[in-house]
């Protein structure tokens, strides 16, 4: 199935790319999302009328993300305090939620999704960095430390 991305779309292309998918990653993520449009003549003429408020959204889009990356510079460093054994294993862990709730308590706004933590959740006590991805242009690294109670 071949589609015209409406906005930019990790690993497939930018605004106005001609791409081919998965006909159901079509049908039921980029389509219903509004990322993308199926590929007619039509619906081409139609993009290139559009193309030029598509871009100046995406700029905006972009902007408002680098200004958030900004404020998780500011910000630095997150401590958060958990139930702790003896060796420093959690009791739980410390997941995209707790992480997102402590970024946001310290001033900047963040969403569980929009953390990477591809070694899972934080199971022991110590310093461990997490990449923030606030945009597909725009990651931003924060250092967690998990201290015991």
């Amino acid at each position: 199935m071949e589609v015209i991305l409406l906005e930019k779309v990790g690993k497939l292309g930018g605004i106005g790319d001609r791409a081919n998918v998965k006909a159901g990653y079509g049908r039921n993520y980029l389509i219903p999302q509004g990322k993308a449009i199926f590929a007619t003549e039509a619906n081409l003429a139609e993009f290139e009328t559009r193309r030029a408020g598509l871009e100046a959204a995406a700029a905006t889009k972009m902007g408002k993300a680098q200004l958030r990356a900004d404020k998780l510079v500011e910000i630095g460093s997150i401590t958060i305090t958990a139930i702790a054994g003896d060796e420093g294993k959690l009791f739980g862990s410390v997941g995209t939620r707790e992480i997102a709730e402590a970024v946001n308590g310290a001033g900047a706004e963040i969403t569980k999704s929009e953390i990477n933590m591809p070694e899972g959740a934080i199971r022991h006590i110590g310093e461990f960095s997490v990449e923030i991805q606030l945009h597909t242009d725009v990651t931003q690294s924060i250092t967690i430390l998990v201290e015991a109670e």
